[in-house]
């Protein structure tokens, strides 16, 4: 499949276990293949699967397609589940020149694997070991000013990583001075002024565990929010395939 993007010079860039293994080493045996796109490119995508044989499926608009070959799944992925992450051109400029499987690829930039698994702390996964070994293993030659853009206003979630990250290797010195240093001040100032009209955002990061919020307590549902706004959808911008 792989090859078959290279030939008709689809934008992408491989994500999940494969982009792990370039930043941290740790390999993990998958017979799925993540495969980041932006979401106007994934629908002609599937166009050109469907005529090579292979099934597809829209997932879930908003961020997922599968295809499938053989006993292998290929993930088409467009953002995060919650859509407060979203891939643009950018996310594929930036991934890293490298093989998969010996075919030519090129693979998510350590910034951008983190963002993707910066909201996956759900109660049956949680991907913030994933991010302390990609921290430890490449925060030195990381962006971090791009860290800090790619979380934009939810960087809270970012700091929980990172504060994870400090207690499993205290001695590490991967994480900027300047980046905590830049954090802290922007916890400190929201400890000591709180915005009394700021929105519930549990359900951002599971809407299950916070479902009580929402439908007993009445709190505000930015997930729903988040979904809606979330443009393009998969299957709403689709161009003919090339």
């Amino acid at each position: 499949m792989l090859e078959l993007f290279n030939e008709r010079r689809i934008p992408y860039v491989v994500s999940g276990a494969f982009a792990l293994h370039e930043h941290t080493g740790i390999w993990r045996d998958t017979k799925d293949l993540d495969i980041f796109m932006c979401a106007n490119e994934v629908s002609p995508t599937m166009e050109i699967l469907n005529q090579r044989g292979m099934q597809t499926e829209i997932c879930d608009p908003v961020w997922l397609c599968k295809a499938r070959v053989g006993e292998y799944f290929v993930d088409l992925i467009s953002g995060m589940s919650n859509a407060v992450i979203r891939v643009d051109q950018s996310w594929i400029d930036r991934g890293f020149d490298s093989e998969v499987l010996g075919i030519p690829a090129k693979l998510l930039a350590p910034e951008e694997l983190i963002a993707s698994k910066i909201f996956v702390a759900f109660r049956e996964r949680f991907d913030g070991a994933d991010i302390a070994h990609i921290v430890y293993a490449a925060g030195n030659s990381m962006d971090w000013s791009r860290m800090l853009a790619l979380v934009g206003e939810h960087w809270q979630m970012l700091f929980w990583s990172l504060m994870l990250f400090h207690y499993a290797y205290p001695g590490s010195n991967a994480v900027p001075m300047l980046i905590w240093d830049e954090l802290l001040a922007k916890f400190q100032a929201d400890i000591k002024n709180p915005d009394i009209n700021a929105a519930f955002r549990g359900s951002l990061i599971d809407e299950n565990m916070f479902a009580i919020d929402i439908h007993e307590w009445n709190l505000r549902n930015l997930l729903e929010e988040y979904r809606e706004r979330a443009e393009p959808k998969i299957g709403e911008a689709a161009k003919p395939a090339a």
